[in-house]
C-alpha cells in the first residue's frame, strides 16, 4: 500500500504529468461512494471537467485517470477558449451495479464543498438523469436536464466539433474541407459516435463502425442499412484498406506501440479523450506520414456546451463556438508546420501560452 501512495503522489507532484492544484479523495460509507476529483488549473477560471463512473481495477489506477483526464481539460479548456481552468472526477464502481440517488447526492455534497473552484459534468458512466441528482446538492452542475434548467446531452455538440475537426484535417490534408467520398472508420457508436455518422453520412462520406457493443452497431446499421458497414473490432477497424479517416471514439491510449504501425488512415481524428497512450506516439504518428488532430481540441464541442449552462444555455451559440473548432484545428496545423512539430506538440504549446500568460495577469 505504500509504494501505491508513494506512486500517486509522485504522478501527483511531477510537473510533466501532474502539477495539479488539488485533488480531493471522496468517501462515503453509507451509499459506498469512492470517488476522486483533480483540479489540474484555475488560472483560466474555475475547473470544469465531467465525473467518470468507472469500474477501476485498482484505487490507483482511479487516481492516475483522474490526474489525466483533468490535465487534459486544462489544455481542452484553453484551446477552446473558455475562462475555464481543468478538472476532472472519477467515481470508482461499475455504474450498472452501484449507482443510487444515496451515491450521487453524497458525491455532490462533494463537489459543493469545493465553493465553485470545480464545476462537474456528465462522462463515460454518468448521463444527465444523474446530472440532475448531483444539481440537487450541487449548484456547480451543468449537463442538466432542459426542465431543470440544463442544457441536456453535451454529445450533440461533440460530436458536431469531431466533425469540424475532420472537415479541417481535410482541407489541409486534400486542399478541401468536404467528407464527400471519404472512407471514415468510427470505433465507438455510442454517446457521440452515433452522431457523428449522422454528419459524415449527411455529407457523403462512407462510414464503417465497429463498438464492443453489438447493440450499438445494430441501432446504427438498421437506421442506415446503405453507407455503413461493420467490423468486428478496433483491430480490424484500423487495417481497412482506403481508410481516409480513423476515428477514435470509445476510451483513451487508442494511438500506441501496437496500433500505429498498422494504421491505414491519413488522417486520425476522433472523440476519445487521452488518445495518445504514452509521450512520443505523436512523433511515431507524424514520422508515418498521419495527420493526427489533437484529440483536446477536436472534441471540445460538449465542454463547451456545459459551460454555457452557466450562463443561461443557448445552443445557437454554442454551436457558433463549436464550428471555430474547424479554424483553431488548422492554426494548430499551421503552427506544427512552422515549428516544425508535431500537432499535438503544438497544441499543448498554445494552450499552455494561453495558461501562462493569464496565469501572470492574476499574479499567480
Amino acid at each position: 500500500m505504500t509504494d501505491v501512495s508513494d506512486g500517486v503522489l509522485h504522478t501527483l507532484f511531477q510537473s510533466d504529468q501532474g502539477g495539479h492544484e488539488q485533488v480531493v479523495l471522496c468517501q462515503d460509507r453509507a451509499s459506498g461512494l469512492k470517488a476522486v476529483i483533480a483540479l489540474h488549473s484555475t488560472a483560466l477560471g474555475p475547473a470544469l471537467g465531467g465525473t467518470r463512473f468507472y469500474p477501476y481495477a485498482t484505487e490507483a489506477e482511479a487516481v492516475a485517470d483522474a490526474l489525466n483526464l483533468a490535465r487534459g481539460m486544462s489544455y481542452k479548456n484553453a484551446m477552446a477558449g473558455l475562462d475555464h481552468g481543468g478538472g476532472k472526477a472519477v467515481i470508482i464502481g461499475d455504474p450498472d451495479r452501484i449507482k443510487s440517488e444515496e451515491l450521487l447526492l453524497a458525491y455532490g455534497r462533494f463537489v459543493a464543498s469545493l465553493g465553485g473552484r470545480y464545476v462537474t459534468a456528465c462522462d463515460v458512466g454518468t448521463y444527465v438523469a444523474d446530472m440532475d441528482v448531483v444539481a440537487r446538492e450541487c449548484r456547480w452542475t451543468t449537463g442538466r436536464s432542459p426542465e431543470n434548467g440544463g442544457a441536456g446531452d453535451s454529445s450533440v455538440l461533440t460530436a458536431f466539433g469531431v466533425y469540424q475537426g475532420m472537415r479541417a484535417s481535410a482541407q489541409h490534408l486534400w486542399g478541401d474541407p468536404t467528407l464527400r467520398g471519404r472512407k471514415i472508420g468510427i470505433s465507438g457508436v455510442g454517446k457521440v459516435g452515433h452522431h457523428l455518422v449522422e454528419h459524415l453520412l449527411a455529407e457523403g462520406a462512407e462510414v464503417v463502425v465497429t463498438d464492443v457493443r453489438e447493440d450499438a452497431v445494430r441501432r446504427i446499421l438498421d437506421r442506415h442499412p446503405e453507407g455503413v458497414t461493420a467490423v468486428a473490432d478496433t483491430e480490424a477497424l484500423i487495417r481497412v484498406e482506403g481508410l481516409d479517416i480513423y476515428a477514435p471514439c470509445a476510451l483513451g491510449g487508442a494511438l500506441n506501440d501496437d496500433s500505429v504501425p498498422v494504421l491505414t488512415a491519413k488522417v486520425v481524428c476522433g472523440a476519445a479523450n487521452n488518445q495518445l497512450a504514452h509521450p512520443g506516439v505523436e512523433k511515431d504518428i507524424a514520422d508515418r506520414g498521419i495527420l493526427y488532430a489533437p484529440d483536446y481540441v477536436v472534441n471540445a464541442g460538449g465542454v463547451i456546451q456545459v459551460a454555457d449552462e452557466l450562463h443561461g444555455f443557448d445552443f445557437d451559440r454554442c454551436k457558433a463556438k463549436a464550428s471555430k473548432i474547424f479554424d483553431t484545428t488548422l492554426a494548430i496545423f499551421a503552427r506544427a508546420k512552422t515549428d516544425g512539430i508535431p500537432p499535438a506538440a503544438a497544441a499543448d504549446r498554445i494552450a499552455e501560452q494561453r495558461m501562462q500568460e493569464a496565469a501572470a495577469a492574476r499574479g499567480r
